[in-house]
């Protein structure tokens, strides 16, 4: 916390403050702090005998030498179920990350990091600990006097501006030394490195303290002045009730944003809040946001209201106390403070805080009290963490359903890219043109399939007489087919691409995952692997002439004819099995068609080739499928930054956190 973010006292202060606080060396990690040095002649105060109880916190008693733990015991099962609800929940929303720009995404990412921190600073720790220090903290607007507040319910001046090393702009936790152990460990904000701080007896020529630097606690402490924000200062002072800590939080509507996120951290950590405003700002916006956050989760409410000039109590106070009513605040009890000079010290006359100090000092004697304030404060905080855990819910279900409209967009667009591919290659369109004439070349259309099962050699004759200084008949036709078939999977997959960039950017998520690239665009291979694919596929169909004429009679008449003709015969039959064409082409192609199944049932038989139809016919759209869905992948790759667990499954972990929470 800045010094800016603490009130400024000088109009309230006639003089510089004995008792100054700098940091000393912390105890090693892990042990009770021992008995404090900040009780000096200079700032004399009443201790608390030292009844040799262990500290309380995560090192806790036992039953002998704390009865009063008992009061925890019969909770016992519900705590150590619902901790564990809460590390699930934890543990889902750690992996939650609402890539996606939908419309909840921005203000849903708050929402887990906020509920991550409430989870792991406060609900976690109180729920294993029900029976530990309470922590009360002290927040409110710039020049409030919580400052003020703190160092009169300590009795002297603790957490005025520079009076701890590093500067007042930390967070300070001021406690009982015996309950030292519930706050120097990890037990409570675990994020913010731990630095123990001493009272001394006074303050050096120009402000420098005579005491020594900071050191860590233990973990990734920083000790460097430069950067103190996360840290939490321990000072450790007799002048505090066992049981109950004050925490001075930064100023809520503190310049510094940081600052302001770090109070509401704080905050959400609290089991109790003393909250305190002035007469002049206690209908202030800002306090009023954070104590309807109050209200929703029932924290326990203690208000503060500072520098109340004479005869202003009486008018101000109903107004207040309505205000509370209306936001679920009525039974918070409220603590005036009248507006009076400070004495050298920085201190508020004797007596002005005794009502405060009183109903703070009875809540800490009272086991009883500070187990209730604890129970229902985090079960509060549970019911929060479990609605916030629906909403996350909510916030994923909607990215789930943005991610499966984007993947169908793409999977819909080429599956009918796909689907016109093998529309093209069944209704008898690709032996139009070229691939018709090319055909007509090879085979002839009159005396060549009459008598053709009787006359098998003379197709020979016609075909050698046909190479004889000519290009290959069959390989032109080949040739023609394949140029047909790439041109219409290159013009489908083009549109295919184009549907899809469009719809993607219609869409806010679509058009953030693609940003300024074109990837409707096809690749620049595309059309080289298209026709890669072709040459696959007519592999394939030679492989399965050869395997259909293993036979010696069959493999004879095969060689007889050529395997390069058999295999176009195939890709004809295969082309022409569903008539498609109109006009004078139905009769050409038909016949082309016949003239190829003729051939082919001269050789393998009618059954067999229906069966080699039936299998070119699977291993084309097998193999065109497997070429559509690879120019899928770089849009469905997009959508793997979706890694978040399912709605479902956070769902159901949120709602194990109310009811198991509910049974505390």
């Amino acid at each position: 916390m800045s010094t800016s973010d603490h009130e400024s006292d000088a109009d309230r202060s006639s003089g510089p403050a004995d008792g100054q606080s700098t940091p000393t060396s912390s105890a090693p990690a892990g042990m009770p702090w021992g008995r404090s040095e900040e009780a000096s002649s200079e700032t004399p105060q009443t201790e608390r005998p030292d009844d040799g109880a262990r500290p309380i916190g995560d090192d806790l008693p036992t039953q002998a030498e704390q009865p009063d733990r008992e009061l925890g015991r019969s909770h016992l099962g519900a705590a150590e179920a619902t901790a564990l609800a809460v590390d699930d929940l934890r543990g889902l929303l750690r992996q939650t990350h609402l890539p996606l720009e939908t419309s909840g995404a921005e203000s849903g990412r708050d929402v887990v990091r906020r509920t991550l921190a409430q989870v792991e600073d406060y609900v976690l720790p109180r729920v294993k600990s029900l029976d530990a220090p309470l922590l009360a903290v002290v927040g409110g607007s710039t020049g409030a006097g919580k400052s003020t507040l703190v160092n009169a319910l300590v009795g002297r001046p603790v957490t005025r501006a520079g009076a701890v090393r590093p500067t007042t702009r930390q967070p300070m936790l001021i406690h009982h030394p015996l309950d030292g152990a519930a706050f120097e460990g990890t037990r409570v904000l675990p994020h913010l490195a731990r630095v123990r701080g001493q009272l001394t007896g006074s303050v050096g020529a120009g402000g420098a303290s005579s005491g020594e630097g900071p050191e860590s606690t233990g973990g990734d402490t920083r000790t460097n002045a430069a950067e103190p924000t996360h840290s939490l200062v321990l000072l450790a002072d007799s002048g505090m009730d066992r049981g109950i800590a004050l925490l001075d939080a930064p100023d809520i509507d503190s310049v510094s944003e940081e600052n302001r996120r770090l109070a509401a951290q704080l905050l959400a950590a609290a089991d109790l809040w003393l909250f305190t405003t002035t007469a002049n700002r206690y209908a202030d916006a800002v306090p009023w946001e954070l104590l309807v956050e109050a209200g929703r989760r029932d924290i326990t409410v203690a208000v503060v209201l500072d520098r109340v000039p004479d005869g202003v109590a009486d008018e101000i106070l109903p107004d207040l106390q309505r205000m509370l009513t209306e936001h679920g605040l009525g039974e918070a009890p409220v603590f005036v403070i009248p507006e009076a000079p400070l004495n050298a010290a920085g201190m508020l006359p004797t007596g002005t805080v005794d009502r405060l100090r009183t109903w703070l000092a009875d809540l800490a004697a009272d086991s009883a009290a500070r187990a209730e304030v604890a129970r229902r404060t985090v079960g509060g905080a549970l019911r929060q963490v479990a609605d916030r855990g629906v909403d996350i819910a909510d916030d994923v279900a909607e990215q789930e359903s943005v991610a499966g409209q984007l993947r169908a967009d793409v999977v819909e667009a080429h599956e009918r890219a796909l689907q016109e591919i093998i529309a093209s290659t069944k209704d008898g369109s690709l032996l139009r043109d070229e691939v018709l004439a090319r055909w007509q070349d090879f085979v002839g259309t009159g005396e060549f399939f009459r008598g053709l099962e009787a006359q098998i050699g003379r197709l020979r004759d016609r075909i050698g007489a046909a190479l004889r200084g000519k290009p290959a008949p069959e390989v032109q036709v080949e040739q023609a087919l394949e140029t047909g078939l790439q041109a219409v999977i290159v013009e489908e997959l083009a549109k295919a691409g184009e549907n899809t960039q469009r719809r993607w950017r219609s869409e806010r998520a679509g058009r953030s995952l693609l940003g300024d690239e074109d990837l409707g665009r096809l690749p620049d291979d595309a059309q080289e692997r298209s026709a890669a694919v072709i040459r696959a596929w007519q592999g394939d169909v030679m492989e399965l002439i050869q395997q259909e004429g293993a036979g010696k009679r069959t493999q004879a008449r095969v060689l007889s004819l050529g395997l390069n003709v058999v295999t176009v015969a195939l890709m004809v039959t295969v082309f022409s099995m569903s008539a498609g064409l109109t006009g004078a082409e139905i009769g050409i192609a038909g016949a082309s068609g016949v003239v190829g199944t003729k051939l082919l049932e001269a050789v393998f038989g009618e059954d067999g080739v229906r069966r080699m139809a039936d299998k070119a016919r699977r291993s084309l759209e097998k193999r065109l499928r497997e070429f559509v869905q690879s120019l899928e992948d770089p849009w469905l790759e997009r959508l793997e930054i979706l890694t978040d667990p399912s709605s479902g499954v956070v769902r159901e972990a949120a709602n194990r956190v109310k009811t198991t929470g509910d049974q505390l």
